[in-house]
């Protein structure tokens, strides 16, 4: 079998912090369901989108061609841990209301902001988790379920589709509850991970505990 060869590297556009609340962490990275982007925690609090593929000529560079001029920063204001876009393909049906690829952040202090990945506008935040969310994981049958994983020993299960109020549709609102369907409790140490099945209808957890 042939080597794999280094397409990129890419790294923190920042100078290194002293502070540990920005220094150039990287703890997660995902590809977008159709391969359109790829989505980086860039360090010092920041989510870098990139369109994918990568221009082949300079990479690794940034602030010129217009690829690069599609990419986004996003702010998150906290330690970005977790990374997970939804699950619809453009050209598919859209789940209802939300009409447009978004990508849940989890956060070091517990939040998770959702992003709209074509404009790199803040749409929401979901607030619940009393430590660092982990990890994330969206339902792949395009439903706008989200599970997040965190360190305060529960997963919880999100309803993107519902507004502020628990009803349907999408509003650019404050945070809410009204989108969480269930707090998942049984784990007695840190969540790390969670996973949702290809049929939707199980989700895997794994913990600091060895379970």
């Amino acid at each position: 079998p042939e080597e794999p060869v280094l397409l990129a590297e890419l790294k923190p556009g920042r100078p290194q912090q002293h502070d540990w609340k920005s220094s150039c962490e990287t703890w997660s990275v995902a590809f977008s369901p159709d391969g359109a982007w790829f989505a980086w925690s860039q360090g010092h609090c920041v989510v870098k989108l990139i369109p994918w593929p990568l221009e082949p000529a300079e990479p690794c560079k940034s602030g010129k061609g217009e690829a690069r001029s599609r990419a986004r920063t996003l702010e998150c204001g906290q330690i970005v841990w977790g990374l997970a876009f939804s699950s619809w393909p453009p050209g598919s049906p859209r789940a209802a209301g939300l009409p447009c690829l978004v990508l849940a952040t989890g956060l070091n202090d517990g939040h998770i902001k959702v992003w709209e990945v074509q404009t790199g506008h803040l749409l929401f935040s979901l607030l619940g988790h009393q430590d660092v969310v982990r990890d994330l994981s969206f339902a792949p049958n395009g439903s706008l379920i989200l599970v997040s994983a965190s360190r305060d020993k529960t997963l919880r299960v999100w309803d993107l589709s519902r507004d502020e109020h628990g009803g349907s549709g999408v509003t650019r609102a404050p945070p809410s509850p009204g989108r969480q369907l269930q707090v998942l409790t049984g784990h007695v140490q840190w969540v790390y991970c969670c996973c949702i099945s290809p049929d939707c209808r199980m989700l895997c957890s794994a913990a600091g505990e060895k379970s």
